[in-house]
């Protein structure tokens, strides 16, 4: 048996926004054939579960094995809740990711800057409430300046017993060491093959991507489409 395992943001969809319609339909029929055979399909996203619907759509979302969101830190199988880890935020951390907010250089700032979900948590200067835009303006001028790099050291040197990995166009993700994406491969007593955008050193896709049997770093669906279609069709 193979365990196939996806991200979202970036992998299936373009971050934050619905799957394409094309996409979900030859994805779809491709997790059915590869049931058929007697392997299994997972999304592993660091989103939490309303907003993957958004994204994949509920038929999608059941046809899967299971969903493992906010990191691995949830995991849901036919929308029923398995289980589910109850770290949560600090006051002294919330208090200096606010301070790091505030101190952000970015001239453009929206609302919600730590988004606290189960057994992680979210973060970010520009705020999550962003638009399209201004998430693609800030992913650029983050590219350049590697704002969100700088913040992880700084905060893993603070809190080592936590890890703080980039993840998706303008966010941190936060976890105890060890709550990564990774503790996914832990379920797996087979073969796995990931798929992720966010693969490289300090990726929140990196632990399991290099923990995993196989992985395909990937550049969007179209990237994924292909990649399934010439090797795994």
């Amino acid at each position: 048996m193979t365990h196939f395992l996806f991200d979202v943001d970036g992998t299936l969809t373009n971050p934050r926004e619905p799957i394409n319609p094309e996409f979900s339909k030859f994805f779809g029929k491709w997790v059915v054939d590869v049931q058929s055979n007697g392997d299994e399909v997972f999304l592993v996203t660091g989103s939490d579960k309303p907003k993957t619907l958004t994204q994949v759509g509920s038929p999608l979302y059941r046809l899967m094995n299971g969903v493992y969101q906010n990191c691995g830190n949830q995991l849901f199988i036919r929308n029923s809740l398995i289980y589910q880890s109850k770290w949560a935020i600090s006051a002294h951390l919330r208090l200096d990711l606010l301070i790091l907010a505030e101190r952000s250089p970015w001239f453009n700032k929206a609302e919600q800057k730590i988004e606290e979900r189960a057994g992680m948590a979210n973060f970010s200067t520009i705020g999550r409430t962003a638009t399209p835009e201004q998430r693609k303006a800030y992913a650029l001028w983050d590219n350049a300046t590697k704002e969100r790099e700088q913040n992880a050291e700084w905060l893993s040197l603070r809190y080592p017993k936590l890890q703080f990995d980039v993840g998706g166009e303008i966010s941190t993700d936060i976890y105890p060491k060890g709550k990564d994406k990774s503790q996914v491969l832990n379920h797996m007593k087979e073969k796995t093959v990931f798929f992720g955008d966010k693969c490289e050193q300090g990726g929140n896709d990196h632990t399991i991507a290099h923990g995993a049997d196989k992985f395909h770093q990937v550049n969007g669906w179209k990237e994924t489409m292909f990649v399934i279609g010439s090797y795994y069709g």
